[in-house]
């Protein structure tokens, strides 16, 4: 099991707290962008990380909201859909491991959940060279908008059989996306993929995504 250590994240107007998983020769990193009314802590969100780290690739954790952002959005439930707002956090941190040397190396990828799917397809859009895969577990897709035909990295959508309004929006950014895409539907799941045996299956689809697009490209020396 691999324990995750503590990182502060050092934004340009903010400062974030962030779990990060490392395995030894990491694939690549996933960043979670969880979901409105949630956090790093997120239980789903930790379970689908560490079977990601068990596969060799890194995660990073982290709040997308500082402590008292999180006492407000509970009491107004305002912040957890300013998505402008979570998107400039999130290019923030895909910043922030660009300018770590430990992380810089690795390609990245986002996993994004609910409202957090839009700002990791937007980020996407933002950093189209440093992002290298999408992957959303019922996600709203659908409020990235038009940006949604500007992405580039390839992007899995993962949906509940049961989720049947979030599986509609899904459907519709599936048709607005044209980059290379899939859309999964998890048969008997509802949107928090709470039945048996469900995210294991989110977890598994996700990880084969990151592993196809992470792994650094293997660089072929011209025969002479």
């Amino acid at each position: 099991m691999f324990k995750p250590q503590y990182r502060k994240l050092d934004l340009a107007d903010v400062d974030l707290s962030a779990d990060l998983r490392l395995p030894k020769n990491a694939i690549g990193l996933v960043v979670f962008v969880h979901g409105s009314g949630s956090s790093r802590t997120s239980p789903r969100n930790q379970q689908v990380a560490q079977y990601l780290s068990e596969r060799g690739l890194g995660t990073l954790l982290f709040d997308l909201l500082t402590d008292e952002e999180q006492v407000l959005d509970r009491l107004t439930r305002e912040l957890r859909f300013d998505i402008p707002l979570l998107t400039r956090r999130l290019v923030g941190v895909i910043d922030w491991i660009e300018g770590s040397a430990e992380l810089r190396p690795l390609r990245i990828g986002l996993f994004g959940a609910s409202t957090g799917a839009a700002a990791a397809l937007l980020a996407a859009v933002e950093r189209p060279d440093v992002v290298h895969a999408v992957v959303s577990r019922g996600g709203r897709t659908d409020l990235a908008g038009p940006a949604l035909g500007r992405v580039k990295a390839p992007t899995l959508q993962i949906v509940g059989g049961e989720d049947l309004q979030v599986l509609d929006m899904n459907r519709e950014s599936a048709d607005a996306l044209q980059c290379e895409q899939r859309l999964e539907v998890v048969a008997g799941a509802t949107h928090l993929f709470e039945e048996p045996g469900t995210l294991e299956e989110v977890a598994r689809l996700a990880g084969d995504w990151f592993e196809v697009h992470l792994r650094t490209p293997v660089t072929k020396t011209p025969s002479r």
